[in-house]
């Protein structure tokens, strides 16, 4: 897997993005210690609702990013993301007022709504080689478990030298670095073509939610937002609930919520690291349904070990399944990058993955509270019930919408390779970038391509 890092392009950027990580994991902590000294017993509602904004800033910029990604270079995107990111980082220790820490972190969060999207759609171009860019979807799949666990004790063993204050200086070196690293990647151009471009709208509006349009059309992405959906629930409950699980359902010490956590991330770790191999060999349709179905059998097993009233058995229990909700996630989370560089035409890639990171926040923006919210008001057997209903419903729901091939496609491979077709374009102005090289004929324009069904082409050739 780490030969991918000979790509020079990609080191840079793969390393400008474990930074920023780290930078993000110390703040994260450190905005916790900020909260408590300015709130007090307040604290909790303090980063809850820093943590509502987070998902809104998610969910409102990243389109809009998305909607002039076109107009503006990728590069300028992302540095302009860290220095804004390294600003607010050096302005936080400053601030006196839970209003100014509100302000500050929906600044933070649209400059990584901006940088995240953005990041995600440059890779494909960097290693247009599949079996590369699978490895770089582990790879950063592995960058993110990895940081949950790292930033924590990095900033424990920080603070026992240090104030907290200092972590927000770490924060802010961390998106310098990342910012140098971005500038001194040379980043391919964008591709201005595509099979599967539709046309382009005009609107600022229909601009920014060209991509979650996209999903709405092609089957497989339309499943995707169900699979996220899933993921969502899954997720939500291991982060809101594992200290409630630990400290209140089973009695343990505070040291245990990481080790629950952390068998999370293992799981997680482990699913990244075998899938390069497992998707030579197997469709990402098949590891993603899977991946999604397995989260309603785990789902069973918490609701049977909550459901239990003693025995010290629940605790090495409750890390397998915590576990196997990392892995089971993990499936589904580390193909998405390729399905959607499949099916997004080029040109607009990073319309759809800014949809994909506003869209899949949407999902935790409602399994967030609602973990917390049924699991204070109704207990932890009802939390189970509510979210595990939610993911398998959205997993049988995935699993309609996004079929296998039909007959007429088994000449396709389990990489959704297709023909090239000659075929005719009316109604199309002849500056559309869908028509680059195509050639007049009548009242149309004829080219051909590798097919796809999408807006512009039917079903059948």
């Amino acid at each position: 897997m780490l030969a991918v890092l000979r790509n020079r392009t990609y080191r840079h950027l793969f390393a400008a993005q474990v930074i920023a990580l780290v930078g993000t994991g110390l703040a994260t902590v450190a905005l916790g210690l900020l909260a408590y000294d300015i709130a007090g017993a307040d604290a909790g509602s303090v980063l809850g609702t820093a943590l509502a904004i987070k998902m809104v800033a998610y969910v409102l910029i990243a389109p809009a990013i998305g909607a002039v990604a076109d107009r503006i270079p990728r590069r300028a995107v992302m540095v302009t993301a860290d220095l804004t990111r390294a600003a607010v980082a050096l302005f936080l220790p400053f601030v006196g007022q839970v209003w100014q820490v509100y302000v500050l972190v929906f600044l933070l969060q649209s400059a990584s709504a901006a940088f995240t999207p953005t990041f995600q759609a440059v890779i494909p171009d960097v290693l247009p080689d599949e079996r590369d860019y699978t490895q770089a979807l582990s790879m950063s799949r592995l960058a993110y478990d990895l940081e949950s666990l790292f930033s924590p004790a990095l900033a424990a063993a920080l603070l026992s030298v240090i104030t907290y204050n200092w972590l927000f200086t770490g924060t802010m070196l961390g998106f310098l670095a990342s910012a140098a690293l971005v500038v001194s990647a040379v980043l391919p151009k964008p591709s201005t073509t595509s099979a599967t471009s539709a046309p382009r709208a005009d609107g600022a509006y229909a601009k920014a939610t060209a991509g979650s349009r996209l999903f709405f059309t092609l089957p497989q992405l339309r499943a995707l937002l169900a699979l996220n959906l899933a993921v969502a629930a899954a997720s939500a409950m291991v982060t809101v609930n594992s200290v409630v699980y630990v400290r209140d359902f089973l009695g343990l010490s505070a040291g245990m919520v990481a080790l629950a956590l952390g068998a999370y991330g293992g799981g997680s770790m482990i699913v990244a690291l075998l899938l390069p191999r497992v998707l030579e060999k197997v469709s990402d349709r098949t590891v993603m349904l899977r991946g999604a179905l397995l989260l309603g059998v785990v789902f069973a097993g918490l609701g049977a070990i909550t459901a239990a009233h003693g025995g010290s058995w629940r605790w090495p229990a409750l890390l397998v399944v915590w576990a196997a909700f990392g892995a089971a996630c993990s499936m589904v989370l580390t193909p998405t990058g390729r399905l959607i560089r499949n099916a997004a035409p080029a040109e607009e890639r990073t319309a759809a993955f800014a949809a994909q990171f506003s869209l899949s926040h949407s999902c935790w923006l409602l399994t967030y509270p609602l973990a917390g919210w049924v699991g204070a008001e109704a207990g932890l057997e009802s939390a189970v019930v509510a979210l595990g209903v939610i993911a398998l419903a959205a997993s049988l729901l995935a699993l309609r919408l996004w079929r296998s091939p039909s007959a007429q496609s088994q000449s396709q491979s389990q990489r959704e390779t297709v023909v090239v077709v000659e075929h005719d374009h009316a109604g199309l102005d002849g500056d559309h970038p869908h028509l680059a090289g195509a050639t007049r004929v009548g009242t149309g324009w004829r080219h051909s391509h590798h097919y796809r069904p999408d807006p512009l082409h039917a079903a059948h050739p």
